[in-house]
């Protein structure tokens, strides 16, 4: 080693600013074997140890273990491929934190007991696939066996719920509250309901398909109607109300169908129930957490139609 430069722990660790304990412990771990010994058993080290002892400090710093540094140092693994891997575990760990700050700001905006933070954090913490699972679970649930209009339900359920890596506490919120509307017996039954009475009518021989369609077509011009009589203050049993619902009771009534109390009551039922404002809800809150444009609330026009339609039944 004459004419070498050579540095004790003492000098690497003046150099390097690492505490001489952690210089010693990346030594004593192989990281860092020394290139001499004094004559009284101290370790030297000389500039390419130096250098070596750099490399483990910038990737240590970078979060990287022992063992993967050892394989770097030993070139059985490149710098590269390691940087990949670990970027890969650095995403997920800036998402599980990004998402882990947005139940805290909701739980702050909310000011949650602790029943409540505990289950938005778990389904917080649900993955985009458990999360979508739960949703078709749900259309699953209120489907199961019935002949319905599959394909405003296959367009119902094609909507699935995807909270952005950075989520706001407001779309933290949202999926939330959308986890705990399709967990509910209440909503549940209520949307199984809608898919039984289809089901019946089908059997029946109605064809719910065009029936779906009629009014899927023609609600647009309800809800304007309705939304225009309620800004003037007018009841469901006004004369606009009674013209609306005619005109509603003659579009939608099959042909072997007579128009009178008992058809009316019927049809104030499936409006009613379609009128449920968990069932705007339910789209309001998927808008969030996809961020899609606002869904803005029809639900009162809907219940106007609706008591309507009821008012003339009789």
């Amino acid at each position: 080693m004459q004419g070498a430069s050579v540095f004790t722990i003492g000098e690497l660790s003046r150099r390097t600013g690492l505490p001489v304990k952690t210089i010693r412990f990346y030594s004593d771990e192989g990281l860092l074997p020394p290139t001499d010994r004094t004559h009284a058993g101290y370790r030297l080290y000389d500039t390419r140890a130096l250098a070596r002892l750099e490399l483990v400090r910038t990737l240590r710093e970078l979060g990287i273990g022992l063992a993967d540094v050892e394989r770097v140092l030993e070139r059985t693994e490149t710098i590269s491929a390691l940087a990949s891997k670990h970027v890969e575990v650095l995403d997920e760990q800036i998402r599980v934190l990004r998402l882990r700050r947005a139940v805290l700001r909701a739980v702050a905006t909310r000011r949650s007991e602790l029943d409540e933070v505990q289950l938005m954090n778990r389904l917080a913490s649900m993955s985009d696939e458990e999360r979508k699972r739960l949703v078709d679970e749900f259309w699953d649930s209120v489907t199961e066996g019935l002949d319905v209009d599959s394909d405003f339900y296959e367009w119902m359920r094609s909507a699935k719920p995807e909270l952005p890596d950075d989520p706001t506490p407001e779309q933290v919120e949202a999926w939330v509250e959308l986890a705990e509307l399709v967990q509910d017996p209440g909503f549940r039954a209520l949307i199984r309901g809608m898919g039984e009475g289809q089901a019946a009518r089908r059997e029946q021989g109605e064809d719910i398909d065009a029936f779906a369609k009629v009014q899927r077509d023609a609600w647009c011009g309800w809800s304007e109607r309705a939304e225009a009589a309620l800004g003037k203050g007018l009841t469901p049993d006004s004369p606009e109300g009674t013209e609306l619902a005619s005109e509603i009771a003659a579009l939608l009534r099959a042909e072997d169908k007579t128009d009178g109390p008992e058809f009316r009551a019927e049809l104030a039922g499936q409006l009613e129930a379609g009128a449920d404002p968990r069932g705007e809800r339910y789209w309001q809150l998927m808008a969030i957490i996809n961020g899609w444009p606002p869904v803005p609330s029809q639900n009162a026009a809907a219940q106007w139609i609706a008591a309507a339609v009821r008012a003339t039944a009789g």
